[in-house]
């Protein structure tokens, strides 16, 4: 089962979404009788993985605890087109009040889940693990990390704070490879060390500096080959840069430990759900 995130960041995360969408009230939902009860569902319109559960409950739950919401399907699921997700019943002004925000949350973690688990489908058999990136949408970093472990991927640094990514222009500012891993090992011992490199000759600096993770940034699939065979698990290696699901395979047959994609996390489209009020009461 993969972890969520602390329930308490994904409580704010939900506070903050609804009164963004609330703001002084919801004049469309006053229109209904604070009374009525309603009974809904949740439909899927194409197949996807299923993620954010949590964060969907709690947009219905925060306006009324009352709502109940009853899933047909389990986190991580893969569902099909005009399969029915789950169902809630409860005040149909609640319901009315959350449901964009519920699907908003539903509907883009599910992107990034399905996405991550159309390239983790594509390596499979390899000795590859998929990554993602920083590259996440603002204020969505441990939610989208969340949904890409729930497609079967594995995260790369969360932060800035938890591990050393050593790229072009810290190597040039901090005056080379092995002055900045050496500053890196002084600084915070114990924290992972990466280093992207654009050549052999970076590679070989890398891992003779002592690098955790070498980064193969746009290197060629020959000289991925190249540098497997070199360093020949001395360290673990990184493919990064511009990979797509007609490029991830032969990227992961080259012998690469890691392949991060930005495109978990950046380049999605919102999985189409739909809510259809079924029976006000």
């Amino acid at each position: 089962m993969t972890s969520l995130p602390d329930p308490e960041h994904i409580a704010a995360q939900v506070r903050a979404a609804l009164a963004e969408d609330i703001g002084t009230g919801d004049i469309t939902a006053a229109l209904i009788d604070d009374r009525t009860q309603c009974q809904a569902q949740v439909i899927s319109r194409e197949s996807a993985i299923i993620c954010g559960q949590a964060w969907f409950d709690l947009a219905f739950q925060q306006l009324d605890p009352n709502i109940h919401i009853h899933w047909a399907v389990a986190e991580g699921a893969r569902v099909t087109p005009d399969q029915s997700l789950c169902q809630l019943t409860g005040s149909a002004r609640a319901v009315l009040t959350a449901e964009r925000t519920g699907l908003n949350f539903l509907q883009t973690l599910s992107a990034t889940a399905t996405v991550t688990r159309r390239y983790v489908d594509v390596i499979s058999g390899t000795q590859a693990t998929i990554l993602d990136t920083r590259k996440t949408l603002p204020g969505m970093r441990l939610a989208q990390k969340y949904a890409v472990r729930v497609g079967g991927g594995q995260n790369h640094r969360l932060g800035l704070y938890d591990a050393f990514l050593i790229k072009e222009n810290h190597i040039m500012a901090a005056g080379g490879i092995a002055g900045a891993i050496a500053k890196a090992r002084q600084l915070s011992p114990g924290k992972p060390i990466e280093v992207e490199t654009e050549n052999f000759s970076e590679v070989q600096q890398a891992l003779e500096a002592g690098a955790d993770v070498i980064m193969l940034d746009d290197f060629s699939l020959e000289q991925m080959r190249e540098a497997v065979a070199w360093v020949a698990g001395r360290c673990r290696l990184e493919a990064s840069g511009g990979a797509t699901l007609e490029t991830v395979r032969a990227l992961a047959l080259t012998g690469v430990d890691y392949i991060s994609v930005g495109a978990l996390t950046k380049h999605i489209q919102a999985i189409d759900l739909s809510l259809r009020l079924e029976k006000p009461v």
